[in-house]
């Protein structure tokens, strides 16, 4: 159990039965009234961001979260398929909402980690960065730096990112899974 004041970001919690994950906290004070901590959570199952205040006398329960090392292996149809870190004959699927935004980074045999609850899958966790090749790239044009100097390519996943001119067809990129920007070219 988290006492009010002990519920701050990073921190996971149960609210009304689903886990969610303290992305903001701000412990107040309003005149003489008692102190209040204003959370925004984000359901780890649904995505959706909330926003909870917790008084003085409440108190939360902090969420068992298990982590699982799973291989991703394709997709198929809205079906993202993986199958254990150990083995890979236990195969199992699950839907497109439940790998998110973050699923258009997987390449096919990467190991991930999935977050469990309940002994459910909720979410995955990606490397904060991957390295992908690039499958389409415009030539950079001379001059052409109205845009500031930057170009759309395709990666090896099928998605589209902004990079500099210098980015070129076959070049191996790192890219933030977060913010799904461009960091830098590897090779």
């Amino acid at each position: 159990m988290l006492a009010y004041n002990e519920i701050a970001q990073g921190k996971c919690i149960v609210l009304d039965g689903d886990p969610y994950e303290v992305i903001g906290s701000h412990v107040f004070r309003k005149q003489q009234r008692k102190p209040v901590n204003q959370t925004k959570l984000k359901n780890l199952v649904t995505g959706k961001v909330v926003e909870h205040a917790f008084h003085q006398s409440e108190k939360a329960d902090e969420a068992d979260l298990g982590k699982k090392e799973v291989i991703y292996l394709y997709k198929n149809r809205g079906e993202w398929w993986f199958c254990e870190g150990n083995d890979r004959s236990k195969r199992f699927r699950v839907g497109e909402e439940l790998v998110g935004a973050a699923g258009k980074f997987l390449k096919e045999n990467t190991s991930v980690e999935a977050l469990l609850f309940d002994d459910a899958i909720i979410g995955f966790k990606l490397p904060i960065k991957v390295e992908l090749k690039v499958t389409e790239a415009a030539p950079a044009v001379r001059g052409n730096t109205v845009q500031g100097g930057v170009k759309q390519v395709t990666l090896e996943t099928g998605t589209t990112v902004n990079v500099p001119m210098f980015v070129n067809e076959g070049d191996i990129l790192r890219i933030n899974t977060e913010t799904g920007e461009y960091t830098e070219r590897v090779q």
